[in-house]
């Protein structure tokens, strides 16, 4: 069962810039007790400290129970059964001090704690002096933690929303994210957000690595903070060189669509298989829902007839429509799926597909 109730959302996230752009979809007054989690400015650091990053994980020798005899046991089990405990001693177990809860058991002992990786090191990968969430021109746009603080990120923004001549306006923005569970490694990385819809997109295209969106740090005992100055040069995170998202959104929107390429789209991005059947009637209601959002919707329809329109059908697709098996609530698949990579990845799909109608057509 996800743990991201609607409840945990508004008291473990803390959502700001709302002046900008608005309350999260998971906005609830009365789920947040004494204090809300939204800020019409910057997050202040100290919050996120306070609210958030309370408490360290923590580690503990593996402790195992195997069967025993007669003179050398020290617990008996349900089924009479006498066992003895020993310790590993080369494997550690990282837990949550408070709640109890196992996130994992590694040969490493090392911890990339959130308030030091998160916060601490961020800082100093954005501006030299790592003062830049404590300036007025770069804060905490959201942080918050997820899977019952088995993950974590920060996320950093400026002030200004910008705008594009072709009327997209959007939020660069520069995430930091980590786990405790091992589900993602701790990653810096740089990204925009189309404020219309707040669908967070990748325009990087390839090798997101070459082009100095994305560093990982894996958790070992060789990630040491000494590694964030190499982190910094491969980054060259500064959020407010946006030059490159408006060049790419500028070469989309210029770029037609006919009604003959969109249907040949659709034809790629949801295939029709040869019997009918389940997978068939999918297919079907993926369709109509992608032209609906492409023709109607006005999150993509000022758009339609361009590349940049069949981008913003397809995200927005994925984002709001499209079906959610995970076991997680709809937030929080959209969040992890942004944090791990897989919805930059639903985008180059669908970048990767129109180039091929548009080459054949």
């Amino acid at each position: 069962m996800s743990m991201e109730t609607s409840q945990w959302l508004n008291t473990n996230t803390l959502i700001g810039m709302t002046a900008e752009r608005g309350k999260a979809w998971h906005y609830r007054a009365e789920e947040q007790g004494q204090e809300t989690n939204h800020y019409t400015g910057f997050v202040p650091v100290a919050d996120v400290v306070r609210r958030l990053f309370d408490w360290d994980a923590q580690n503990t020798k593996l402790r195992i129970q195997v069967p025993a005899d007669n003179d050398n046991f020290t617990t008996i089990g349900d089924d009479g059964t006498l066992m003895r405990e020993i310790v590993d001693q080369t494997r550690n177990v990282t837990y949550h001090p408070v709640t109890g809860q196992i996130f994992g058991v590694y040969k490493t002992d090392s911890i990339h704690q959130y308030s030091e990786w998160l916060l601490d090191n961020l800082a100093h990968l954005v501006t030299a002096d790592g003062l830049a969430v404590t300036t007025d021109s770069l804060g905490i746009g959201s942080a918050g933690v997820l899977r019952g603080g088995a993950q974590a990120w920060v996320q950093l923004e400026p002030h200004e929303t910008f705008k594009t001549p072709e009327g997209v306006a959007y939020r660069s923005h520069i995430t930091a994210y980590s786990s405790h569970d091992s589900s993602m490694a701790t990653t810096y990385g740089r990204g925009n957000t189309v404020v219309v819809c707040d669908n967070t997109l990748s325009l990087a295209r390839k090798d997101m690595s070459r082009t100095g969106q994305q560093y990982k740090v894996r958790r070992s005992a060789k990630s040491m903070s000494t590694k964030l100055k190499d982190a910094r040069q491969a980054l060259n995170l500064i959020i407010e060189s946006s030059d490159s998202f408006a060049e790419e959104i500028k070469r989309l929107c210029e770029m037609p669509v006919t009604e003959r390429q969109w249907q040949a789209f659709l034809g790629e991005i949801a295939p029709f298989p040869e019997e009918d059947g389940r997978a068939k009637t999918l297919a079907e209601n993926r369709r109509e829902k992608l032209t609906s959002l492409y023709r109607n919707d006005n999150r993509v329809a000022p758009w339609a007839g361009t590349a940049w329109g069949v981008l913003q059908a397809t995200n927005t697709y994925d984002h709001h429509e499209a079906s959610n098996r995970s076991g997680l609530t709809r937030g929080e698949r959209n969040t992890t799926r942004a944090i791990d990579g897989d919805q930059a990845k639903s985008d180059e799909k669908t970048l990767r597909l129109l180039d091929l109608v548009l080459s054949n057509s």
